[in-house]
């Protein structure tokens, strides 16, 4: 196997027809859109809560910790980079308070939804609560309890993991991060 060594993905451009999007309102607080990152074909979508301050900035291409953790333990279970497509809910970071609730809807089903339809991935990897909670539509679901099995979320084989922050804040997650890609990449290869 080779060494690990962070990159930056490509980014997947957002739709012109979604770039100037006001539904959410989170244009009013500046920030860019950003649809997704790695293959847009790839079989494994992977959704994330939001991107992060270096995904929303214009410019370099940066690897940052929640990426970089992310793709230590896609190298370790050996999965294919190919094989994985990172997208979020929100498509725009927040920087200000909002209306939690009422925006993710939105996002969801406004943007996330319609990237399904298009992808159209074999399997959904939610990372962390609030992708989680969103993409199961369930307030009360935690990764916790969810994570280890398979469950048909709007007819996608999903499972679920700890955000890579926590994993960073925590490292004694990341072993459990490992386990739920190597589960992940059994299912893919069956």
């Amino acid at each position: 196997m080779k060494p690990f060594c962070p990159e930056s993905w490509p980014e997947d451009p957002t739709p012109a027809s979604e770039i100037d999007c006001q539904n959410c309102g989170l244009y009013k607080q500046g920030t860019r859109m950003v649809w997704g990152e790695g293959n847009p074909k790839a079989p494994i979508m992977v959704i994330l809560d939001n991107p992060g301050a270096r995904e929303d900035r214009e410019g370099n291409a940066y690897v940052c910790g929640t990426r970089q953790t992310l793709q230590q333990a896609v190298h370790e279970v050996g999965l294919d980079k190919e094989q994985i497509y990172v997208t979020y809910i929100l498509k725009r970071r927040p920087i200000k308070k909002y209306d939690k609730e009422k925006t993710r809807e939105t996002c969801m089903h406004r943007h996330l939804d319609k990237q399904l339809k298009l992808q159209k991935p074999k399997l959904i990897l939610c990372l962390g609560n609030v992708a989680v909670q969103s993409f199961f539509e369930n307030t009360e679901v935690e990764v916790k309890g969810l994570r280890g099995s398979w469950h048909d979320v709007k007819g996608y084989q999903t499972t679920v993991a700890y955000h890579p922050l926590a994993v960073r804040r925590r490292p004694n997650l990341y072993k459990l991060l490992v386990e739920d890609l190597y589960l992940v990449k059994s299912k893919i290869h069956e």
